[in-house]
């Protein structure tokens, strides 16, 4: 990471979340992880993510809470379905996105990456500006984090390709990356 860049972003949301620590001494972050959540599934808005990220996601408010309000998740930044940007944990602390995961080899990607999670569902169409916004938040963790390129962003299904499926069909990975292209 790289030292001169902060690890909150002034144009973030910050919803500080218990659920993240240290990283590994020297751990490099060079790989950028793409997510996608909706609580309940497959319906946005509402406070349920950041309750989820916060651990006070209330079990009682609906049938899915009961089965995950127990886990200890977070992301390092969410984007909503309008384009607004949460940050949940600091770059340089290492968040719990990935789970039991590998990536080119490496195993435990939550050590050396950033988790982002855009408010969606694998098979509906993520809006135009959370595509403008995921660009413009890559951009600033690949500036932050100058080992991230474009071969080292990767969806949650390549990395847990076993266990989860996100982002899933609906996320259009060359549209994405072309707008990681210098303008």
């Amino acid at each position: 990471m790289n030292t001169a860049s902060p690890s909150w972003l002034s144009s973030a949301r910050h919803c500080p979340s218990p659920n993240c620590d240290d990283r590994p001494a020297g751990a490099l972050i060079d790989l950028l992880v793409i997510h996608n959540i909706s609580l309940p599934p497959k319906q946005f808005g509402g406070p349920w993510i950041e309750d989820f990220f916060l651990n006070r996601l209330d079990p009682s408010q609906h049938p899915y809470f009961q089965e995950i309000h127990h886990l200890r998740v977070s992301a390092h930044f969410l984007i909503r379905r309008d384009g607004e940007i949460l940050q949940f944990v600091p770059m340089h602390k290492r968040a719990w996105h990935a789970g039991e995961s590998c990536f080119q080899g490496r195993s435990r990607c939550n050590d050396f990456s950033i988790g982002i999670e855009l408010e969606g569902a694998d098979d509906i169409p993520y809006t135009d500006t959370q595509y403008q916004r995921l660009a413009w938040l890559s951009r600033a963790v690949m500036e932050a984090c100058p080992a991230i390129c474009k071969e080292r962003i990767a969806g949650h299904q390549d990395i847990a390709p076993n266990r989860k499926t996100d982002p899933g069909p609906a996320f259009d990975w060359p549209r994405y990356l072309s707008l990681l292209e210098p303008q």
